[in-house]
């Protein structure tokens, strides 16, 4: 193996890495949006036209801190603080849930908390650690969210699978009685062990979907394919990034005790998606990433959906 495809396999980091405060020594959310600076509120105010007319209908969500703007909202819009939309994980603590970062996106636009789940999973012989996200959005783009966030250890892979039987993401309601939280934090810490259950059962069977490397190459050149229509430049990255994917079914040194088998390629396919070198590193490259690791990424989403077809 050659130097440069070790030091590849050797240095990839969570997918989070980079945007994060850590918060393992909060006892409770408002401790942890304190450690993050997201101790802000949101304010809406009116909002006009460029000759100071009011525009009717409409409010702009502004953040306390420096009166950012975060978007514009309907007057329907129901402002959710960050202190309340993270509040209901408290409830959480109590059953070996524990936090460990938090931060903001797109300026403030998005607040998220990241929380490891206590249960420690073995499946297919590796170790999968499951974390459960918590995001709030002040743009009106979404509500509060829950999404669960497995991660291979060996290699920090996200194994964030779109299963049929279960699912990784679902809303969490905000409510003032503490009752209906405790039962809240309830559902949702079954809600994520039926997902690690059904992620296991999905894993076993990709497991047992033997793949030929001849069809391992032709589902990685539907990824990334070559034709005559396209340009120098488009053939030349697409190369570039198939030969990049290659090396991460093939040589991978976390994946020599796999066999040739679906999940060893949803596990170069994850590596690819969560830690391959873009062909142009944009500003907000890290918060992207992150956004498609909680919230779905539509490569790995794909490649699942290949290999049980090739079944």
């Amino acid at each position: 193996m050659s130097a440069n495809v070790e030091t590849m396999f050797y240095v990839r980091e969570k997918p989070w890495h980079g945007l994060r405060t850590e918060i393992r020594e909060a006892p409770a959310s408002a401790d942890a949006l304190i450690a993050a600076g997201l101790d802000w509120t949101v304010e809406q105010q009116d909002v006009y036209s460029e000759d100071g007319t009011p525009i009717p209908g409409y409010k702009v969500n502004t953040r306390s801190a420096d009166q950012a703007a975060l978007g514009i909202v309907s007057d329907r819009y129901k402002v959710v603080q960050n202190k309340d939309a993270f509040q209901f994980t408290d409830d959480l603590l109590g059953e070996g849930v524990t936090y460990e970062t938090a931060g903001s996106l797109q300026g403030g636009r998005k607040v998220w908390m990241l929380a490891r789940m206590p249960q420690r999973y073995i499946i297919a012989g590796d170790e999968i650690t499951p974390y459960m996200v918590v995001m709030n959005s002040h743009d009106g783009s979404s509500g509060i969210k829950v999404a669960m966030t497995p991660i291979r250890v060996v290699c920090q892979n996200t194994l964030n699978l779109a299963l049929n039987t279960a699912k990784r993401i679902w809303a969490a309601k905000h409510t003032e009685n503490v009752m209906n939280r405790v039962y809240e934090a309830r559902d949702t810490l079954l809600l994520a062990e039926t997902y690690m259950a059904e992620l296991g059962r999905g894993i076993d069977e990709l497991f047992q979907i033997k793949l030929s490397d001849r069809k391992v190459l032709e589902m990685m050149q539907e990824f990334f394919p070559v034709s005559e229509d396209m340009n120098e430049m488009q053939k030349k990255n697409n190369l570039r990034l198939l030969e990049d994917l290659k090396q991460r079914y093939w040589d991978a040194p976390d994946l020599s005790h796999v066999g040739r088998n679906g999940y060893r390629f949803i596990n170069a396919v994850s590596d690819f998606a969560t830690h391959a070198s873009p062909i142009r590193r944009t500003k907000n490259y890290r918060e992207n990433l992150f956004l498609r690791t909680a919230e779905g990424n539509p490569i790995i989403d794909k490649a699942y959906k290949m290999a049980l077809a090739a079944a």
